[in-house]
């Protein structure tokens, strides 16, 4: 048997946790397992992501044939076209010729980019953006980034580095510190680890707060919100502040690529209350005038538009290595990586 078209192997490795799953065509997750990450060099998370696909093979598998390709979204600057990771940050910066290493070791076709851009292409292919060439998606999770379409263009930039606006300063003035060496960045305010730098800030100067701030770990953004619509006033700062930021970065966005909607996803942005009060400080803005769409919330399910990024990604793989008489759709090298009683059981694969 060949591979199973329309079914596409996904992996999204972000600051927390790797995925690996199955998507079909049609942007539905057919299974997945998570496998926890943390704070990785460059090294250590190639390490991590070839054992997890090893594991994931083994105990998950594929019941329904090989998948068509393969795709990965992962944190930090990344080469799509050429299939090279540069870096996570300027401190963890040890290229990797990711897309290869993983061809090699799968047999499929592969295409990698940044988790972002990654989720932008999903809303391309699944969610608002089916309906405009000119959007921007602003995911704001665990940290801030965006993906920029314009005429239907995602735009890379000279250097990979397009769409890191989390480092935009957005006049809420706090006092944070950036890693990138500024001051009051907005994912240092309106982000989950931004709303964790705040909460530990201004503690002090709320001592009856009831908010648990943990030594290690974060500060649990459900809890804030929480206790921010019971009226506590740390929180109430933190997520007023929060979603003026949000509210701030869409304003100047707006000005700079002039989109028809502005999407966003990410687990901080997609709460209800946020939600709710960055729409309250858009209100009346002149700058919103000729985004005829507005603002709106991603329909992608922000626990898994890594997983759909990553498919989307190995859709592109697949469409280019079907273009291509070179590229050759092989099993063979998925199942030597395994042993017998593993062969037998995704005998279906040949």
């Amino acid at each position: 048997m060949t591979d199973s078209p329309g079914r596409y192997l996904s992996l999204d490795l972000g600051g927390t946790k790797l995925l690996i799953g199955e998507v079909d065509s049609g942007g539905r997750v057919l299974r997945c397992k998570r496998y926890p990450s943390g704070s990785l060099l460059q090294r250590e998370a190639v390490e991590l992501l070839k054992s997890s696909l090893d594991d994931y093979i083994q105990t998950v598998g594929f019941p329904d044939g090989v998948p068509s390709a393969a795709g990965l979204g992962i944190i930090g600057r990344v080469d799509s076209e050429r299939g090279r990771w540069i870096e996570i940050d300027p401190v963890r910066s040890e290229p990797f010729e990711l897309g290869r290493i993983l061809g090699e070791r799968l047999g499929l076709p592969v295409r990698i980019d940044n988790d972002v851009k990654a989720a932008t292409l999903a809303e391309m292919t699944w969610g608002e953006g089916k309906s405009s060439r000119n959007f921007i998606y602003i995911n704001a999770g665990t940290g801030i980034a965006s993906g920029i379409v314009s005429e239907g263009r995602l735009l890379r930039g000279a250097h990979f580095d397009a769409g890191e606006t989390g480092h935009m300063k957005v006049g809420v003035n706090v006092g944070t510190h950036c890693v990138c060496g500024r001051e009051d960045c907005v994912e240092t305010i309106s982000s989950g680890v931004g709303i964790d730098i705040c909460a530990r800030l201004l503690c002090g100067k709320y001592p009856s707060s009831p908010l648990s701030i943990p030594q290690t770990g974060r500060v649990d953004v459900r809890e804030v919100v929480e206790l921010s619509k019971a009226g506590d006033p740390l929180c109430t700062v933190l997520i007023e502040n929060a979603a003026r930021g949000l509210a701030d970065l869409v304003l100047n966005l707006v000005r700079v690529s002039d989109p028809d909607v502005v999407v966003l996803g990410g687990g901080v942005a997609s709460n209800d209350t946020v939600f709710a009060k960055v729409q309250g400080f858009l209100d009346g803005q002149s700058t919103m005038r000729l985004c005829s769409g507005g603002v709106v919330r991603s329909s992608l399910d922000p626990s898994l538009v890594g997983l759909l990024g990553a498919a989307a990604l190995a859709i592109e793989a697949h469409k280019a290595a079907a273009a291509s008489s070179s590229v050759q759709l092989s099993s063979s090298s998925i199942q030597s990586l395994y042993p017998d009683s593993v062969k037998q059981s995704v005998s279906s694969w040949t």
